[in-house]
């Protein structure tokens, strides 16, 4: 298996811009690229997204199987990208008719803006996830190491990060200018790679919303993770199909509000190190909404 992880050098997602402090002074710092990619299948046109641009196979593979337009026994036979165009287009073998779907959208509470077509709770009806114990020791040392690791979050803000685990180590690690896009382009490399779920727990920077439990429920993976706080419908919903939400999860600290039972408390808070402050001070402005 290959990891996937950041490259905050890449030159096609940030650029330079100019401007000055509140001293006046000129500085120069690095901002997010934002493109639209637009999503086909088969011929039909289905949205078109803004993301950063990396990964727009994987994005759009992971879209529709999260919107419920790819089934599991649907055969995918060609994911194909445009870059002049800024489109990929997703082929299968049988043609499918989302007219209905398509009529009926939701703007979920995503940054960027994400949208939801149909019943935002279609194929939750009798999903249950596997019963996955979660050891505290993961957590803190999967807090360690994303918090560490060379992000465009720590290079420019303004982005989202959804990090796919399995026990302490991270697999794949996405950023997106909104968390509806990183998960998704997790969903889509775990589709195209055949990747199982059960064993599977998914990190993300940002809010625990309806659409980040939906989104992680339809994927089969059992425990969500973020630094950031909470939705109660979100929670309600992990509560729904057992799924364990841990949140405001920083240094020494998390909560729990779903999954309580399949934690295994067999690390000391006292042993993990706190958050160093580049990181508080990173995530106090993303929740007061600055960034």
């Amino acid at each position: 298996m290959k990891k996937i992880f950041p490259d905050p050098s890449d030159p096609r997602l940030t650029r330079p811009v100019t401007g000055r402090d509140h001293t006046g002074a000129e500085v120069t710092i690095r901002v997010v690229e934002e493109r639209p990619l637009t999503i086909f299948l088969n011929s039909r046109e289905i949205v078109t997204a803004m993301t950063i641009g990396d990964y727009p196979e994987y994005l759009a593979l992971g879209f529709l199987r999260n919107q419920g337009m790819l089934k599991i026994d649907d055969v995918v036979t060609g994911v194909d990208y445009d870059d002049d165009l800024e489109v990929v287009v997703v082929r299968t073998e049988t043609e499918t008719d989302f007219e209905e779907k398509l009529q009926k959208k939701t703007r979920t509470s995503g940054c960027a803006v994400g949208t939801v077509f149909g019943d935002m709770m279609e194929g939750l009806d009798g999903l249950t996830l596997p019963e996955t114990p979660l050891r505290t020791s993961w957590l803190y040392a999967l807090a360690r190491q994303i918090n560490t690791m060379p992000s465009l979050y720590l290079e420019a803000g303004a982005i989202h990060g959804t990090v796919l685990c399995r026990g302490d180590a991270p697999l794949v690690y996405m950023e997106d200018v909104g968390r509806h896009n990183a998960v998704d382009k997790i969903a889509g490399w775990m589709l195209m790679h055949g990747e199982s779920a059960g064993d599977k727990l998914l990190y993300t920077t940002g809010r625990l919303t309806s659409e980040m439990v939906i989104k992680t429920a339809m994927m089969g993976i059992p425990a969500l993770a973020s630094r950031s706080g909470f939705t109660a419908w979100g929670v309600e919903i992990a509560r729904q199909v057992g799924l364990t939400l841990i949140g405001r999860m920083r240094g020494q600290r998390f909560v729990c509000l779903s999954g309580e039972e399949r934690l295994i408390r067999d690390a000391d808070p006292a042993s993990a190190p706190e958050e160093e402050r580049k990181h508080r001070r990173k995530g106090a402005r993303k929740e007061s909404g600055v960034e």
